[in-house]
């Protein structure tokens, strides 16, 4: 929800100095490459929180023209949702079966953040375990009875998510616990891979303890999308959102959610979470609409003080980050899954979009304004550049179409090139009578005490899809 600033106290600054701030992070990637269903992707995010806790990741994978998009809320702090953008993604490629043992498997269109060498080091060794065993796990998965309806790709999205978690936790643990992480935590790894501890666990250096341990203790919620051909596959964890922006046989803009929310909105993941744990917690597992009065999503990775057993947290956590480490009512855990939704659609020309957003940007706008902000941008956009006419000849009437098309663009002509940025603007300023730029202005003045209060951070990514490969794509007889 947004509150009404008042002017007298907050000063707004000027509609440049709005915009550059606005446009400050955004980027857009063209796909050059025929035979891609993407043509281009936007993205671009919006601070509240100091520093952002909000992470994007962005790849394609080395071996095809496949394509990983990927949005991380977090909370507690940004260590988590950081980790999960240099991270997961990766695992993601290397639980795909079309992946063969490399050391590069990702084209990275978004920059990440740079660890300790230690750090680094140490995911580097873990990710290339998990690569060289993979295939068992998979192996695993499909003969799991509730995975047998999955295909691969669903299967590696599943993997990696849980794999991810899992190794956030056993990394925290052995920094922690040391040698007496076996005995202490009482459980069969989930996994079957040689960890990196199981020969000589490391000292507890304190810096390394606190890195691993403020990972594990903050968290975050994501949303992956993978896209391949006319597949999407979309895997959530938690409340970020993918929405597909289509046109309708009508020619008007259609939204289509791509999974639900896991928070307490959702009755299904209400009974999810009631039927996990015995019915005599069933007034305090979920109080004031938060996992144990305290978490929003019931879904996350990371927030292993939701997790692991009991005992771990008061001999080991609560020492070093006090008792309010341990949740009240702390009776049966793990309480919390990082378990995703997955979500596959198979695309047709009339799917133009996807956006994939945090709920900075949900919170403010619904899936339908969203849908019809960015169709409106894309007509819009064209009237940015100068009218150009395709090679080859062109008819009289071809001509006479990019005419109209250019002057519906020109009465929607938009302030941003960049759909995020675009998404971004209107999410801020918009009024019953349009855009009010003192409005833009005023948000963009609160200080970072204050802000927080009016806006959450706000991730977008924007994948445009290419209506003439869809149309390729087609069977023949829905062709003609």
């Amino acid at each position: 929800m947004i509150y009404t600033v008042s002017r007298t106290k907050f000063y707004g600054i000027s509609k440049f100095y709005a915009t550059s701030i606005l446009q400050a992070n955004e980027k857009i990637y063209e796909v050059i490459k025929p035979g891609s269903v993407l043509k281009s992707i936007d993205w671009n995010q919006l601070a509240s929180n100091n520093p952002l806790e909000d992470s994007l990741a962005i790849a394609k994978l080395c071996d095809n023209r496949s394509y990983l998009l990927g949005v991380f809320d977090g909370h507690g702090g940004p260590a988590c949702s950081r980790v999960l953008a240099k991270r997961l993604l990766s695992y993601i490629a290397a639980s795909l079966p079309s992946q063969h043992v490399s050391s590069l498997l990702l084209e990275q269109m978004t920059p990440t953040t740079e660890f300790r060498p230690e750090i680094e080091s140490l995911y580097a060794h873990e990710f290339n375990q998990y690569h060289a065993s993979v295939s068992h796990l998979r192996d695993t998965l499909s003969n799991d009875e509730s995975q047998c309806s999955m295909d691969s790709t669903e299967r590696a999205l599943l993997t990696a998510f849980e794999a991810m978690d899992q190794q956030l936790s056993e990394e925290a643990l052995a920094f922690l616990l040391g040698p007496e992480m076996s005995d202490i935590l009482q459980r069969v790894p989930r996994w079957d891979w040689k960890p990196w501890w199981a020969d000589a666990f490391p000292s507890r250096d304190k810096v390394l303890q606190l890195s691993t341990l403020s990972t594990a203790m903050s968290g975050a919620v994501g949303t992956v999308a993978h896209i391949s051909s006319n597949n999407l596959v979309i895997a959530n964890t938690g409340d970020c959102q993918a929405v597909l922006g289509y046109l309708s046989e009508d020619g008007t803009w259609g939204a289509r959610k791509l999974g639900k929310e896991h928070t307490s909105e959702n009755p299904s993941e209400v009974e999810r979470l009631y039927s996990e744990h015995p019915r005599s917690e069933r007034d305090t597992v979920l109080r004031m609409d938060r996992l144990l009065g305290q978490l929003m999503p019931l879904r996350a990775f990371g927030d292993f003080r939701f997790k692991w057993p009991r005992h771990v947290l008061e001999k080991w956590v609560i020492p070093i980050l006090g008792e309010s480490a341990l949740p009240q009512n702390y009776k049966t855990p793990p309480y919390l899954s990082a378990r995703p939704e997955i979500i596959k659609h198979t695309l047709s020309p009339r799917d133009k979009f996807v956006v994939i957003a945090s709920d900075g940007l949900w919170d403010l706008l619904s899936p339908t304004q969203v849908v019809r902000l960015v169709g409106e941008h894309m007509s819009g956009r064209v009237a940015l550049g100068p009218l150009t006419l395709p090679p080859g000849n062109v008819t009289l009437e071809e001509i006479n179409k990019m005419l109209q098309q250019r002057r519906e663009g020109l009465s929607k002509r938009p302030l941003d090139t960049n759909a995020a940025t675009h998404l971004i603007r209107h999410a801020l300023a918009s009024t019953e009578t349009g855009l009010d730029p003192d409005r833009l202005s005023e948000l963009l003045s609160l200080p970072d005490d204050v802000v927080r209060l009016f806006r959450d951070d706000i991730t977008i990514v924007v994948a445009y899809f290419d209506t003439d490969y869809l149309l390729k794509s087609l069977p023949q007889s829905n062709q003609e």
